[in-house]
């Protein structure tokens, strides 16, 4: 059962990076220049792309991602997950945006 989670959330998780590319807003809060900021961010090579990331963090956490932001904690960049899983639960995820470790993982229910 877990691999066909697997397999069914990795075309939403490509699905949603493509609409990152489109839609600013999304990414490190509202500011018009939010996907400026993440752009800048991977080009300086401050942060791993988010799809590298998100790859790393389904193969983790099963579940359809449906939101994600970028911020700054404690001096490092972190990309915050929202994922649901099959069971219905919704998970906030912190990743280190680098290394893709997971620094924190909360119920949001």
């Amino acid at each position: 059962m877990e691999y066909a989670l697997r397999s069914i959330a990795k075309p939403a998780v490509f699905l949603l990076l493509a609409s990152l590319l489109v839609v600013p807003g999304i990414v490190h809060g509202d500011d018009d220049d939010d996907h400026e900021f993440a752009r800048r961010a991977v080009e300086q090579g401050l942060v791993a792309p988010l799809a590298e990331i998100a790859e790393k963090v389904s193969e983790e956490i099963p579940g359809e991602i449906i939101e994600v932001e970028l911020d700054r904690e404690d001096g490092i960049y972190v990309y915050e997950f929202k994922i649901l899983t099959g069971q219905g639960r919704l998970l906030e995820v912190e990743v280190d945006a680098n290394t893709a470790e997971i620094l924190d993982l909360e119920d949001e229910d």
